[in-house]
């Protein structure tokens, strides 16, 4: 059985469920969860037989009504986009299960707009994914932006500032990368992905396509909050409702990175990027100035969400970093798409145990976490996993992401990138260890052994609870399976498709 219509239902799914939400959820609001939960469930289970399908067929071709490019848009599912749509419609599940007791605590009055905009966020970040065509995923670009600018503004206190930030960013970003498409279409008359890959060769000298890519790379380099180019992104996490920290520093956050790739290496190739523009050495050291500059901010923070936010920067900065090495190394990407995984688990996890403190306790500020370990034992052994796994503890996913970029950093012959890693876990350790700490060891002036052990325990909701645990034992679970190797037949799939280098 092949999957082909499922690369078009998988888009109309939770686009017609927003729908639905705003339709039926003004007469009962009590149906806004379980139809955004059937959406979701419905586009994870799609995703499932997309991947089995390329798996066993191929590269999934679908022509929106009938139209061959590059007339009309195309739809293409392969190995790495297949990859991507299984992990962005499960972290989106989980955060839906995650969301009802969180919205109804933080946004009662706002729940049918909050569902219809979280499914149109979702509709947006599937439409990236699964698009053939440049312009076409400048249309989803712009339906995840507009519905991630809304969710972040129904927040309070900073939240409509940071939104606002977020909306002058990312409409500068949404112009660069525009421009560069126009130049593309101005040059090769065509705006399909396979359709320019063939065309722009003999065009590769030529100063509008480098004026091209310059303007995409750096557009998409904004959507991703690529150092230094992610100025709105720690107070879009920081003041965000809950679940909206939780989906952006996850979906939205790994779906920009997956355009950025997606483009450099199926529309430019490999051979661009090394003979025309010679980026990725510059890719390398600004990841690297990422890495460390991330962390030591995080170490600065004393609000956990926004803690959290800087170490986004720096793990952007690891994914970017396995990028700038792929042609330098047998590896290839390898790296990279581990990490675009392994983040997403951890970070997902760690936000999810944050806003749950804020959802139980009402505190932010990591100095207030005394006793919290105690109190919330299952929610803070959530964080820790995550923790762990993220500063690099074996057999964590963290672990995997920093021993396979440090195969491929001696396998480039950059060794001081070795030292960058190095250092930057030790920045992870200070400021996770700091939080630990306070939750665990630290006792509050004048607590005694017997006033410490009459603490009672206030977990939140299963509903909130479950969903990070899942991704807490995945954080060690998908990191066996790495180390194992069971993933590298996907893994091999996508470099070769690029025409990189594969595990041996």
């Amino acid at each position: 059985m092949t999957y082909e219509h499922f690369a078009i239902f998988i888009v109309i799914v939770p686009l017609i469920f927003s729908f639905l939400v705003v339709l039926l959820g003004w007469f009962r609001k009590g149906l806004c969860y379980p139809l955004t939960m059937v959406a979701l469930l419905v586009s994870f289970i799609i995703s499932l037989g997309i991947l089995d399908s390329v798996m066993t067929n191929g590269t999934i071709h679908y022509h929106v009504g009938g139209w061959a490019p590059p007339w009309g848009i195309e739809l293409v599912v392969d190995y790495f986009n297949a990859f991507m749509l299984v992990m962005l419609t499960f972290i989106a599940l989980l955060t839906g299960i995650y969301a009802k007791k969180s919205v109804q605590q933080e946004l009662p009055e706002k729940i049918v707009p909050f569902y219809a905009l979280f499914l149109l966020l979702v509709t947006g970040v599937i439409g990236i994914t699964v698009t053939g065509d440049l312009f076409n995923l400048f249309v989803f670009l712009e339906i995840l932006a507009l519905s991630s600018y809304a969710l972040i503004a129904i927040g309070s206190d900073g939240a409509p500032m940071a939104a606002f930030k977020y909306v002058i960013m990312g409409t500068v970003g949404a112009c660069f990368y525009l421009l560069g498409v126009g130049y593309l279409y101005v040059v090769t008359g065509s705006l399909n992905m396979a359709d320019l890959r063939m065309l722009l060769p003999p065009l590769y000298a030529n100063g509008a396509v480098q004026t091209a890519f310059i303007f995409i790379f750096i557009g998409l380099s904004l959507k991703a909050a690529f150092f230094p180019l992610h100025a709105w992104q720690p107070d879009a996490y920081t003041y965000a409702p809950s679940t909206v920290s939780v989906i952006i520093s996850t979906v939205v956050a790994k779906t920009a990175v997956y355009a950025l790739i997606r483009v450099i290496f199926s529309v430019f190739t490999v051979d661009f990027i090394t003979l025309y523009v010679s980026i990725l050495d510059i890719i390398c050291w600004i990841s690297a100035i990422a890495m460390i500059y991330g962390s030591i901010y995080a170490i600065r923070q004393f609000n956990l969400k926004r803690m959290l936010a800087y170490s986004s920067i720096a793990n952007v900065g690891y994914i970017m970093l396995g990028v700038g090495l792929c042609t330098s190394t047998s590896l290839g990407l390898t790296p990279a798409l581990m990490h675009i995984l392994n983040d997403t688990l951890m970070k997902g996890c760690m936000f999810m145990a944050a806003c749950a403190f804020i959802y139980k306790t009402g505190l932010w500020d990591i100095r207030d976490f005394t006793g919290l370990g105690r109190k919330m034992p299952y929610t803070s052994f959530a964080f820790i996993l995550a923790s762990l796994a993220m500063i690099g503890m074996p057999p964590g996913v963290g672990f995997v992401t920093k021993l396979y970029l440090i195969i491929a950093v001696l396998d480039a012959g950059q060794y001081a990138f070795v030292a960058v890693i190095f250092f930057s876990t030790l920045l992870m350790i200070t400021y996770f260890w700091r939080v630990i700490e306070i939750m665990y060891i630290k006792v509050e002036e004048g607590e005694g052994s017997e006033k410490g052990s009459a603490i009672s325990i206030d977990e939140a909701s299963m509903g909130m609870l479950i969903p990070g645990l899942i991704l807490a034992f995945l954080c060690f679970g998908i990191g066996i399976l790495w180390l194992t190797d069971i993933p590298s037949p996907i893994l091999n799939a996508i470099n070769s498709g690029f025409g990189l280098g594969v595990i041996p």
